[in-house]
């Protein structure tokens, strides 16, 4: 598979159905395949390279180059995904969040030669733009900014315009794929995948036992579809354009809010009522939150929806269950997985199926391994070990071959992808999920995952947001400190959520130090920002 030409052959079949609806633009299949083959030829009058070439001019670990995503939510953020792939290069995320330094870094570190921004970075940009030498187009996107254009730069529809829409030429399966993680410590890496590893780990329609093995099946499966779908976290995390590329496999539409800058739920909700949306993602307590509170404000008709699915953080079972209390029919998706391994496992909750968290049913390929890496957990060995992927997984991380050999490592013939999270098997196979092993406390000997004290916290009705982070302590080595954002004009006691927490959590895992704030700092994604909150705690401690 290869997902430019997924999209070119699903396209053939049903041009006349809308592919993107963004504010006032509803663009066709048709349409998208147009604009996305003009953004090719754009990118190849630029002398950016296919893999063949570029591998003739130097040795260069990717063999094809990279295109950066500056940009918010929009059509042309997954035009700029498409074009790139039609023209055989690479698109990568850029967090719009970062500051100049870390922006050099990224780029740098992806060899950036060509670089498709909204125009309200064109400031950021004009400061370190002498810093990337390395770049040959600038292609600017009009918002509502009203910035200048940058020294050099194209104005995207324009280049467009001009260009010829040409049908792509010898895509293939080993064709790559990038995605930027930050992680929860160090730098930003680029995650690469071979695109017939990425359709099959994360982008397939269907079970991983029913998706389309031939792209005559893909089509045939696209024809019969048409979901409706809205992605509501930023497309420059892949939780959301995952679910932008899975939802066009299986034939659907992909709808984008108005305001892509931030989380609006009344414009969210208002769009699900008018377009009569069938999915919707989101990114855990951080998205379901403001969305439950919006619902209880105000009346929506959401009769069409039938699917709400959750990736990148969990969404508690306090809040599954809440949304289930008020759309009865709905299905809720908990979907378990990361940049390094795809889609690993996942939860459904109903209205009459019990909701939990942290319990997940394993996707074919995905097991634990032992805490030392060297063999399999069966089911019911009550063991603690490593989450991994076999079969269909990334080549590595770009330009670190070290980190690559400890994430990907090779057990007894058979490559495995690592990304960090613990887990451990029941009787029934069951994966339970503790949590990612980067944001573990070790307190007294004994180890805390943050997930597991948050979702407790998150028990409580009161309790709005939490985060969870360990500080030292000389006589325990770590304590578990609770940053906690309680609901408007609600007052809690430190003993009452020890009390909520104990009910779900053994003692030594309750928080020793509470820290309350009006507001917790999260990712776009709605991921926590564990380095903030240990600063925070920290702080706190000084004072």
């Amino acid at each position: 598979m290869n997902l430019a030409a997924n999209h070119e052959a699903i396209a053939a079949t049903i041009p006349e159905r809308e592919c993107i609806v963004y504010r006032d633009r509803r663009l066709s299949w048709a349409d998208v395949t147009d604009r996305t083959r003009r953004l090719a030829a754009v990118l190849r009058a630029h002398g950016l390279c296919t893999h063949r070439e570029r591998a003739k001019l130097e040795n260069w670990e990717s063999g094809q180059d990279h295109v950066a995503l500056y940009l918010h939510n929009g059509n042309e953020y997954l035009e700029g995904m498409l074009g790139s792939f039609k023209a055989r290069t690479v698109p990568f995320n850029v967090n719009y969040r970062y500051v100049d330094e870390e922006l050099i870094y990224l780029f740098r570190n992806a060899d950036a030669r060509a670089v498709i921004f909204h125009a309200s970075f064109a400031p950021t940009l004009a400061r370190i733009q002498a810093e990337l030498g390395n770049v040959r187009l600038w292609l600017q996107v009009e918002d509502e900014s009203g910035a200048s254009l940058l020294p050099g730069a194209l104005e995207y529809e324009a280049a467009l315009a001009e260009a010829k829409p040409e049908a792509p030429e010898g895509l293939s399966p080993d064709d790559l794929y990038m995605l930027y993680t930050g992680g929860t410590t160090g730098m930003p890496k680029g995650v690469l995948w071979r695109q017939d590893d990425i359709y099959k780990a994360a982008l397939s329609p269907g079970s991983p036992r029913s998706r389309p093995k031939t792209l005559e099946e893909l089509v045939a499966r696209a024809e019969r579809g048409g979901i409706r779908a809205l992605p509501a976290a930023p497309f420059m995390h892949g939780a959301a354009h995952w679910v932008a590329f899975t939802m066009w496999h299986a034939g659907g539409t992909i709808f984008i809010q108005s305001d892509p800058r931030k989380l609006d739920p009344h414009d969210l909700l208002e769009t699900i009522e008018r377009e009569k949306i069938e999915a919707l993602s989101i990114v855990g307590d951080a998205f379901g939150r403001p969305i439950l509170d919006q619902l209880d404000r105000g009346a929506y008709d959401l009769s069409s929806l039938k699917l709400l699915s959750s990736g990148g953080a969990i969404l508690t079972a306090t809040l599954k269950q809440a949304f289930l209390d008020r759309l009865p029919d709905l299905r809720i998706l908990d979907a378990l997985g990361s940049s390094e391994s795809g889609a690993q496992a996942g939860q459904v909750s109903t209205a009459d199926r019990a909701t939990t968290t942290g319990d997940f049913q394993m996707n074919p390929d995905n097991v634990v391994l032992s805490a030392e890496l060297d063999r399999v957990i069966e089911p019911g060995d009550d063991e603690e070990g490593w989450l991994a992927r076999r079969g269909h997984v990334p080549l590595g991380y770009l330009g670190d071959p070290e980190k690559s050999r400890r994430t990907f490592p090779e057990i007894s013939g058979v490559r495995y992808s690592v990304p960090g999270d613990r887990a451990r098997l029941a009787a029934d196979g069951t994966l339970q999920l503790l949590g990612r092993d980067s944001v573990t406390i070790n307190t007294g000997g004994e180890k805390v995952f943050a997930e597991e004290v948050e979702h407790a916290l998150k028990h409580h009705p009161e309790v709005y947001d939490a985060v969870v982070v360990g500080t030292p302590h000389e006589r325990w080595g770590q304590q578990v400190n609770a940053i906690v954002r309680l609901r408007e004009g609600a007052f809690v006691s430190e003993a009452e959520l020890k009390d909520t927490a104990s009910k779900h959590i053994a003692a030594y895992k309750l928080p020793k130090r509470f820290i309350f704030t009006d507001e917790i700092v999260r990712s776009p994604s709605g991921k926590a920002d564990y380095r903030w909150a240990k600063q925070r705690a920290l702080e706190s401690t000084a004072g």
